[in-house]
């Protein structure tokens, strides 16, 4: 591993090449958020393609742990740099340097966002708009911004699918619509090869315990009670972090700039139906379940439909969620130094299904 911490842009990266696509039997990849939850999940699966020299770039803030890529950071084709995307000369340097861009990096957790909109504000629009101008100035040939379903906000039946209009109903959700706003105006006004994945809300091995499973799995684990908001009949649909994961590389290789692609599981859960699922696996009974008051804006159900990916690109989840969520369990009984910790006992017991992005 190459590792730099907020280094000047000069010193972290070389200059851009003249070469073409056709030309490049390997492919430069800038990945923004990579020590996050599911980025780093993304870098890992680039490497196992072997096509890719990756430049990972993360501020390394709650939600993103240089644990989350383990091994990878040994590896001579990954470059670690420690900066935010506000240091423009940083990001300049970075996207001169490279291919293609697939941006995680964002504020994600809603609830934090009903208390602290600006800072998801700064991170996931202005922060984006640092990364598009200098894709814009310097050039790419695909530039992938990973969005969510929550930008569609709630839907009291049927599926959103992509041409449906955006009605965020929470700071974050607003943020990232936002941001998708800025995405699609730079490839319609200046070109820049956009697109869009709006994915579910994932789970897998390594996901911050603010989001509903791994936070519930971690206090099951530790003999804590978990609470649900309301009655716990709020809809999301789940997806395993590598399905996503799989669904972002064929939009990254095959992805028509200007589009965006829905990615889903196909799994619609209350989140009563996601508790049980999980104290199954763990192997507690519902008297370690509470119920409190719902969250202000909870959404009552999201509901995607993901035929355009599958069809489109071959997209094919292949997880089936029983079995993910086992792994998953089984990961955070292996990896306790990762979770058990005072940050964990000092959070609040309950959480409101929002499971996406870290």
């Amino acid at each position: 591993m190459h590792m730099t911490v907020q280094m000047p842009a000069a010193e972290a990266v070389g200059a851009r090449t003249a070469q073409t696509p056709n030309e490049r039997t390997v492919q430069r990849v800038l990945v923004t958020g990579g020590a996050g939850f599911i980025g780093s999940h993304f870098v890992k699966r680039l490497l196992a393609a072997g096509d890719s020299t990756i430049t990972v770039v993360d501020a390394l803030t709650y939600a993103g742990h240089l644990g989350n890529l383990g091994p990878v950071l040994d590896d001579s084709r990954v470059t670690f740099v420690k900066g935010t995307l506000d240091d423009r000369a940083l990001i300049d340097g970075l996207v001169s340097d490279s291919d293609i861009v697939v941006h995680f990096a964002a504020e994600s957790h809603v609830t934090r966002s009903l208390g602290d909109a600006g800072s998801f504000v700064q991170t996931n629009v202005v922060g984006t708009f640092h990364l598009l101008d200098a894709a814009r100035t310097y050039g790419v040939d695909k530039f992938v911004h990973v969005s969510t379903d929550e930008v569609y906000g709630p839907l009291r039946t049927g599926t959103a699918r992509e041409d449906d209009p955006l009605c965020p109903t929470v700071p974050y959700a607003a943020s990232k619509a936002a941001a998708e706003q800025i995405a699609m105006s730079y490839f319609h006004t200046y070109g820049v090869p956009v697109c869009i994945t709006r994915s579910v809300n994932n789970y897998g091995a390594g996901q911050h315990h603010e989001k509903l499973v791994p936070l519930f799995i971690t206090r099951l684990l530790s003999g804590q009670n978990v609470t649900l908001h309301g009655r716990g009949q709020h809809v999301r649909n789940w997806l395993h972090v590598e399905d996503n994961c799989q669904g972002i590389d064929l939009v990254m290789r095959r992805g028509l700039p200007g589009e965006a692609y829905n990615i889903g599981g196909g799994t619609d859960l209350t989140n009563k139906e996601m508790t049980a699922l999980l104290l199954a696996e763990v192997g507690a009974t519902w008297d370690r379940v509470e119920y409190g008051p719902d969250r202000l804006s909870n959404d009552i159900r999201y509901s995607i439909d993901s035929s355009k990916v599958r069809a489109d690109l071959g997209y094919h989840p292949t997880w089936e969620l029983t079995a993910g969520l086992a792994q998953t369990v089984q990961w955070y009984r292996d990896n306790c130094d990762r979770w058990d910790t005072p940050q964990l006992a000092a959070m609040g017991a309950s959480a409101n299904g929002h499971g996406y992005v870290g």
